[in-house]
């Protein structure tokens, strides 16, 4: 496969833009003020305290909130167009009962064939190659419910890039997943950016790989406090007080 990776510009509609944005839910003000810019190919975490506005920043690039500002996917001068977007919601369950397979959950998602009357060959080998994206190939005919943590997240990692997104957004995508397998969902994360030449905006609690694999972090609690390279971000003034006054994560 040939590999594209462009390495901060912002030629696409992989770039996304967000100026003075602004959601309110009633009469609270959830998000204000909001600046970010993420280039073409970076990986990008969003930290911030609980109640932050994470993951109604995330909805509200998604189209599912309202929202006041703009959020572009193109750079100033360019017609923007509205981008493919993978998406992985925060904690999804599952009932270890349920007789529901890997296999049964792409066929739902991806054909119009009822599940309960099997895979074709043709879908069969159609979901092997979603799953090679992850190296999970061997997961196809587990049951979903009975997934750990980590097998869980590269099956919905794998839904998400089908077909093959601009911009990969993933909302908590560590969480419920032991240390090793977060080396391993971030190695592959840095991976399939690289391979499929795409923008990854994340949101997490978990700071201990950001330095390694994050292009940019940025710092919110309903606005933007800080934004740059991690290791700047994470020795800030704004980081120190917040995750340090007594609370945390």
């Amino acid at each position: 496969m040939k590999l594209f990776f462009h390495g901060g510009g912002c030629g696409d509609v992989c770039c996304l833009r967000v100026q003075n944005l602004s959601v309110k839910i009633g009469s609270e003000t959830i998000l204000h003020d909001f600046n970010m810019h993420v280039h073409c190919g970076e990986l990008v975490a969003l930290i911030g305290p609980n109640g932050a506005g994470k993951s109604t920043f995330l909805k509200a690039v998604l189209g599912q909130v309202d929202y006041d500002g703009v959020i572009a996917f193109s750079s100033p001068g360019q017609r923007d167009r509205r981008p493919r977007i993978g998406y992985v919601p925060q904690s999804p369950t599952f009932d270890p009962g349920d007789p529901v397979s890997v296999a049964d959950l792409f066929a739902c998602c991806m054909s119009k064939r009822p599940a309960f009357l099997g895979l074709s060959k043709t879908m069969r080998k159609t979901v092997l190659e979603c799953l090679s994206r992850v190296h999970g190939e061997d997961l196809i005919d587990k049951r979903v419910g009975t997934l750990s943590g980590g097998e869980l997240q590269r099956v919905l990692l794998a839904l998400a890039l089908e077909p093959l997104p601009n911009i990969l957004i993933l909302d908590e995508p560590l969480s419920g997943v032991d240390v090793e397998g977060m080396g391993v969902l971030m190695d592959m994360l840095d991976e399939i950016r690289k391979t499929y030449d795409l923008s990854i905006l994340m949101t997490t609690h978990d700071f201990s790989n950001l330095g390694r694999y994050a292009d940019q972090v940025v710092l919110i609690d309903r606005t933007v406090l800080a934004q740059g390279k991690p290791d700047d971000v994470l020795s800030s003034e704004a980081f120190q007080k917040i995750f340090h006054r007594g609370g945390g994560k």
